[in-house]
């Protein structure tokens, strides 16, 4: 099939989504985007693959109008690839960790630096390549100098920070370079833990590997999981059941509620307000508490699998979480009011951490962070998958772009997401909850799109097919982090060093999605 204004074919994958994926010339490799670019197209994610036979691919997804577009470069044998960076500035981070895992580099891009080989495996050492031993590391090995971008001038000066910190956080070094204590450039070094979550998806039987999925980012468990199970139905041709897309859809939004309470906790926290914290703090644990009690686990893992939900939901179940629903949210207005009126708090809020409409597009800035700064996309209404496609879902915008409207927006979510949750538990269908899943005999690609809590979620995954053995040759899982991470850096530009903690929390990216 054709899209609108470009001239390749795309083959519609199966699924919930409008998916179109297409093998392209190094030529259209930029041409699309260019295309795209001039109907509001963005950049969603870059990866690569082996397809074995020292046959390689790079691969990019982009939110179209129509869609998830999929262009698939093949690469032969060759370790090159046209730059992304001229169009989508972001791409830099998302290439040079391309490198480091496969050894496919971009074509004339400036900034070479590696991005997730610290110097723990050798530089002709690449963990995605079929040929790899496992053998990464070496006592001989030492993890060199990093060379940060320095700033000169009268009294400019450095203030490492990290990449241990403090609590139980993941590893993550900022690099501020400062006058007095306003922020003339922060540079950011992150993938300081590489687990080799992509490399073991490869080496487990694509039935059980929701399981991994689920852990990828302990805060976006069911957007993980549903992206990566969407992802195998489309592979599959396996269509969910109506109730069990029903049940994915409540636990996905009482995963978004955990996370803006916790976060509206931690951000009046960081402001000084001790009661902020220690009043969403109650109120998350009472959720989790009760998401244990109905569906099994607090953090909600291992609930969604394959064609469907590990667990059903009774009348009593369902009655139990609209008498949540009614309570939590008196309690979030009262909390909201407390924090509106609150003049201290609203000082240290409004203003900090700026990022302004125009600068929030140019970059990418996606999820709640880009809600808040005027960039007004969100999956459950631009492409209303089963059952958001029945749910008219009502997107909260700002354009102030501070830790303000980042803060309004966790509050209206959080409100939209116990109206949602309301009308789900009342509407649920009858019928099964798990729908039977049969592997392909050929090799076969889905993907899967959700929008979490933080943004947008990706999977893309290949099979060999059962008469290659069945498995999976790639499966690529994008966190929304790696689009809004490079953003952090501009906004705290202008800000004073205190401020940063805040500025950080009202982003809340995610170190461990970002480090596969």
């Amino acid at each position: 099939m054709r899209i609108p204004g470009l001239t390749v074919d795309f083959e519609q994958l199966p699924g919930a989504l409008p998916v179109f994926r297409s093998a392209v010339s190094a030529d259209e490799w930029l041409t699309v985007p260019m295309t795209l670019i001039k109907g509001g197209g963005r950049l969603l994610s870059v990866w690569g693959t082996d397809r074995g036979g020292g046959q390689f691919a790079v691969c990019a997804a982009y939110a179209a109008r129509e869609g998830l577009v999929w262009l698939d470069l093949p690469l032969g044998a060759r370790t090159t690839y046209p730059d992304l960076t001229p169009l989508f500035p972001f791409a830099n981070r998302m290439q040079r960790a391309l490198f480091d895992l496969l050894g496919l580099r971009a074509e004339d891009a400036k900034d070479q630096r590696s991005w997730l080989n610290h110097g723990a495996w050798s530089p002709s050492h690449f963990p995605l390549r079929e040929d790899n031993s496992g053998q990464a590391r070496s006592t001989d090995l030492r993890p060199g100098d990093y060379p940060f971008v320095r700033v000169e001038g009268d009294g400019v000066h450095e203030i490492p920070v990290g990449p241990v910190h403090a609590g139980i956080i993941e590893p993550g070094h900022f690099r501020f370079s400062v006058v007095g204590e306003k922020v003339l450039r922060l540079e950011e070094r992150l993938g300081y833990t590489h687990k080799g979550i992509e490399r073991r998806f490869t080496q487990l039987p694509p039935l059980n590997a929701h399981r991994l999925a689920a852990r990828i980012s302990g805060d976006s468990t069911v957007a993980f999981t549903w992206a990566y199970c969407m992802a195998l139905e489309s592979a599959t041709g396996t269509v969910a059941s109506a109730r069990s897309t029903w049940l994915r859809a409540l636990m996905l939004e009482w995963e978004r509620v955990a996370n803006h309470l916790g976060d509206l906790g931690a951000l009046g926290n960081d402001a000084a307000l001790s009661f902020g914290l220690a009043q969403f703090s109650r109120l998350r644990e009472d959720w989790l508490r009760m998401s244990a009690g109905i569906f099994g686990h607090r953090l909600l893992m291992d609930c969604i699998g394959p064609g469907g939900v590990a667990r059903d939901l009774d009348r009593d179940g369902a009655d139990r979480i609209l008498l949540q629903c009614d309570t939590l949210e008196r309690e979030v207005r009262f909390l909201r009011t407390v924090y509106d009126e609150h003049a201290g708090l609203q000082d240290r809020f409004i203003t900090t951490g700026r990022v302004q409409p125009e600068l929030a597009a140019k970059l990418g800035l996606t999820g709640l962070a880009g809600r808040a700064s005027g960039v007004a996309a969100d999956l459950r209404r631009d492409y209303p998958w089963h059952p958001y496609d029945k749910l008219d879902v009502k997107v909260a915008t700002h354009r102030n772009g501070d830790v303000a409207a980042r803060v309004t927006m966790r509050f209206e979510e959080t409100l939209e997401s116990l109206r949602l949750i309301r009308i789900l538990c009342k509407g649920l269908p009858r019928g099964a909850v798990h729908t039977e899943l049969a592997l392909p005999e050929k090799p076969a690609c889905g993907a899967g799109w959700i929008e979490g809590w933080r943004g947008e979620v990706f999977v893309a995954l290949e099979l060999d097919g059962s008469d290659n053995g069945g498995g999976i040759r790639r499966c690529h899982c994008h966190d929304p982090s790696w689009q809004n991470w490079p953003v952090l850096e501009h906004a705290v530009i202008g800000n004073i060093v205190p401020d940063f903690p805040l500025i950080n929390k009202s982003f809340n990216l995610s170190y461990s999605g970002h480090d596969l």
